[in-house]
């Protein structure tokens, strides 16, 4: 096995904020790396959940918005920034299932967490499943135009593998469910990965 090449320690030596939005604050970082001083930018995020809701006929609630940074509409799952850096994320997807879909639930199940852009920020988001949904009301902000579109889950795997889905938490939320909820893998793991 090829040895690892050691390395000196990536050190901070300054952290200067740059801007600070209502969203997120952006640093300059001057750090030493490998023994070279570099400037990186650091974009600071607090944090955000998201859900997958499912509906009784196993269909899967998409909300369709438009997104300033790309200029288009895109197709994801439901999710919102926490509404305080302390704000416990199931919260956070509770508040979100119901103000973008207008369905709630009494329970949500914990699927995954993932950091959406790991070079240059620490956006961390929750992702939850939403089962037994219960008729609601949308609750959107004034500047907010969401449309709820019920899909299959096969139809929505399609869409990310011919990139019309680029999301990245919708995509780990779909494959990560797909895997861990369709029969078919179910039945794999009952015969110990058998069924090759």
């Amino acid at each position: 096995m090829e040895k690892k090449q050691e390395t000196a320690p990536v050190i901070r030596l300054d952290r200067q904020l740059k801007y600070q939005g209502n969203i997120l604050k952006i640093y300059e970082d001057t750090v030493l790396a490998n023994g070279h001083e570099a400037r990186w930018d650091y974009i600071h995020h607090d944090g955000a959940a998201a859900v997958l809701p499912v509906a009784s006929d196993g269909r899967i609630l998409m909300v369709r918005q438009y997104r300033n940074a790309l200029d288009r509409y895109t197709l994801e799952i439901p999710a919102g920034k926490l509404d305080a850096p302390d704000e416990p994320k199931e919260e956070c997807a509770y508040r979100e299932l119901e103000e973008e879909t207008g369905f709630r639930t009494e329970k949500l199940e914990y699927l995954m967490s993932l950091n959406t852009t790991v070079a240059f920020c620490d956006e961390a988001i929750d992702i939850f499943v939403a089962h037994n949904l219960i008729p609601s009301k949308q609750h959107l902000d004034e500047d907010e135009v969401i449309e709820v579109e019920p899909w299959r889950l096969e139809d929505l795997e399609e869409l990310i593998y011919s990139g019309r889905i680029t999301d990245g938490k919708t995509i780990a939320a779909i494959m990560a469910y797909a895997r861990k909820y369709r029969s078919v893998d179910k039945a794999d793991e009952m015969n110990g990965g058998a069924g090759q």
